[in-house]
């Protein structure tokens, strides 16, 4: 790496560039701890607490990235994959200990939605201005995309199970329901056969089929600071401290912030917590898009909600039997099913032809706006 590449990225302009802003936010952080200590308006803490991860989530993915640096192509690609969710997963087992089940599930539909609609709509936006198309590898894109249509496949049919054989899908009001053990070991087998398939999914990526997943011309951002791997790992783990601290902030200010806003918990969930969570990644994938780098933008945003269908959801099912009152079972509401199978076709649809089109990118921002609009009317 170039030495005045590290240099700039340690100086006080690195808070003022596309990747640093998120930085400027870290005042938060102490700023919602002592809101929350100090028993503050819940609706305050929230935002307080959701502005505070921002940041942190942030560090956590340049730390990984730094780390992946330093790692080879091999297990580089695996830190990646596995990190590249982390703030999410941190808040969402802390809502599933603190039985906030239909707050979990909401997030996943909605980060799943975000990362589909929201991001690689804004990518395709960003990337197409100015330019007649963009293009990118189709191959690697439709095996993502067909990924996440047989993990959407998968991850609605515990919910289909209980229309036909239970008591019903759940309300949208719903903070946690007890379908009974039948419909939770269903959802326990689920999340086995989508963890299976998650690491199937990285050795063909990683291994078998990497030139198709890693093209030469088009690795990547350059790492911004040079970090060691030492000084990468503790950066990491001070991230990740601090994410569980923001998340247990968020978490426990959610019932009364809802409350005290007016909007359902399922809201928050599948909108302002799906987006908090991933709010530096999605930035990435905008800037990449805007170098004309949609091989990587594409990715990014398919990429990641395969992986939070594939092993972000089966994780936090099965953490489920051991944290908080009782199994979540991956039944979803009709929003949330209606609105995971639509995004799903729409990514097959718009990655099949490997171009795109800045109009193809307010396309789907349209689609994803009517979705936020129909969970806020619910």
């Amino acid at each position: 790496m170039a030495t005045g590449g590290s240099e700039g990225a340690r100086g006080p302009r690195f808070l003022l560039t596309a990747k640093g802003w998120p930085y400027l936010l870290v005042p938060f952080i102490p700023i919602a701890i002592a809101l929350d200590i100090a028993h503050a308006s819940p609706t305050v803490i929230f935002f307080a607490a959701a502005l505070g991860i921002i940041p942190t989530a942030a560090l956590m993915g340049i730390a990984t990235e730094e780390l992946a640096a330093r790692s080879g192509p091999g297990i580089g690609g695996l830190l990646n994959v596995t990190f590249g969710n982390a703030p999410e997963l941190i808040i969402a087992l802390f809502a599933l200990g603190s039985g906030l089940h239909e707050v979990v599930k909401a997030s996943i539909i909605g980060s799943i939605l975000g990362n589909i609609l929201l991001v690689l709509g804004g990518a395709m936006f960003v990337g197409g201005i100015g330019r007649d198309r963009q293009r990118f590898n189709a191959t690697a894109a439709n095996v993502q995309s067909l990924m996440l249509f047989l993990a959407a496949a998968a991850l609605v049919m515990p919910a289909v199970f209980e229309l036909v054989e239970g008591s019903g899908l759940p309300s949208v009001a719903a903070e946690r329901v007890d379908y009974g053990s039948t419909v939770e070991h269903l959802s326990l087998a689920v999340a086995l056969v989508l963890i299976g398939t998650y690491v199937a999914g990285l050795l063909f990526s990683l291994k078998t089929h990497r030139a198709i997943f890693n093209p030469p011309d088009e690795v990547g951002e350059e790492a911004a600071f040079g970090w060691s791997a030492r000084r990468s790992i503790v950066m990491l783990a001070i991230a990740g401290v601090a994410v569980g601290v923001m998340s247990e902030v968020l978490v426990g200010s959610i019932a009364e912030a809802s409350e005290s806003i007016g909007l359902s918990e399922f809201f928050i969930g599948a909108v302002v917590v799906a987006i908090v969570g991933n709010a530096a990644e999605h930035w990435v994938a905008l800037l990449v898009a805007y170098k004309n780098k949609m091989n990587l933008a594409v990715n990014i945003a398919i990429g990641s909600s395969a992986q939070v269908a594939l092993f972000v959801a089966p994780i936090l099912v099965l953490a489920s039997f051991v944290l908080g009152p009782t199994p979540m079972p991956l039944v979803f509401n009709g929003f949330e099913m209606a609105a995971m199978l639509l995004a799903v076709l729409i990514a097959n649809y718009v990655t099949h032809e490997g171009e795109s089109t800045w109009f193809e990118g307010v396309q789907l921002l349209a689609v994803y706006v009517i979705f936020v609009l129909a969970f806020g009317f619910a």
